[in-house]
């Protein structure tokens, strides 16, 4: 390749057209599952705060003043990180035309540029039996306080069994308990959510126990399953432990993660010849940036176990 004094910006800014276009379409083509459990809540600063995260407004009969629902004095904040993936080009490689090892590492940007908001939701949801949520608990906990004063209780939505379709009871135990503590969840008021536990999240090892769970008409003892087809299974390879499993609500626009962008994934690139990387070490580069974070959202939304 004609790589000189006159041709050099020309042909780098080409290569950066290609390359962009090969980003683009792993970009697009790459799966992505987060917004199957986390809502979207856009950041315009270095943080987002939620000050309204536990409070849910319903109908009641108007008799008097109108019953305004207060900010919660429990605040949460999440503040945003730079995230970045960068390619680089060596001078030498665009003189000798030696480009082809570039395209492969390109498309793995964009694919992982995809998936970083997979990778941030996701890695909280794993981390929600040790990190704490907006009332200062974990937020898989058997100690979440609803209500105040005398009606204030401890509700918990947190289990240690392991997923089973070995027997009814074993899955009454595990999956139907879970059913059970979505459904009773209340308001600080008393009055029920109504939710509707129906996405069971799993890690690649509980995929054929949770696919049983929903698809087969008997168990392995040979008892009616009373669970088929009451939720989606979604395997998550990001989950930390082969023995953990979630049950959430996904139907409400209120969901238990929040994924938090502050600048999704961009193409960027440094393609001056005449900056110091490429005087001084001959290399160009590319890639993509993103600012953001996640953190939880509403714990009453989800019931989490270890398995163990």
């Amino acid at each position: 390749m004609l790589f000189n004094e006159q041709t050099a910006q020309r042909v780098v800014n080409a290569l950066a057209t290609s390359l962009k276009k090969v980003f683009d379409a792993a970009f697009e083509a790459a799966p992505s599952q987060w917004d199957q459990v986390a809502m979207e809540v856009p950041s315009s600063g270095a943080s987002n705060t939620y000050a309204w995260i536990d409070k849910f407004p319903k109908f009641r009969k108007w008799v008097g003043d109108k019953v305004v629902k207060q900010l919660s004095a429990h605040t949460y904040t999440i503040n945003n990180d730079d995230f970045e993936a960068t390619v680089e080009i060596d001078r030498n490689d665009i003189e000798d035309d030696n480009l082809g090892i570039y395209k492969p590492q390109t498309q793995m940007a964009g694919e992982s540029s995809k998936q970083w908001a997979d990778d941030l939701v996701f890695t909280t949801l794993t981390n929600g039996f040790d990190e704490k949520c907006y009332d200062g608990k974990t937020f898989y906990a058997t100690n979440h306080e609803v209500g105040e004063g005398k009606n204030k209780k401890l509700v918990s939505n947190r289990l240690n069994v392991p997923l089973s379709a070995d027997t009814l009871a074993a899955a009454k135990a595990s999956y139907g308990a879970a059913r059970t503590m979505l459904r009773s969840m209340r308001d600080e008021e008393g009055r029920p959510l109504n939710l509707n536990p129906n996405l069971l999240i799993v890690p690649p090892a509980l995929e054929d126990t949770a696919n049983a769970l929903m698809t087969v008409d008997r168990l392995e003892d040979g008892k009616p399953n009373p669970y088929k087809g009451t939720a989606k299974v979604l395997v998550v390879g990001w989950l930390k432990t082969d023995t953990e499993w979630h049950l959430h609500d996904a139907s409400k626009p209120v969901k238990a993660i929040i994924f938090q962008p502050r600048k999704k994934p961009v193409f960027v690139q440094q393609t001056d010849t005449s900056s110091d990387s490429v005087f001084m070490r001959k290399k160009f580069k590319y890639g993509a940036e993103a600012r953001g974070a996640a953190g939880y959202g509403l714990w009453q939304m989800a019931v989490g176990s270890t398995g163990a």
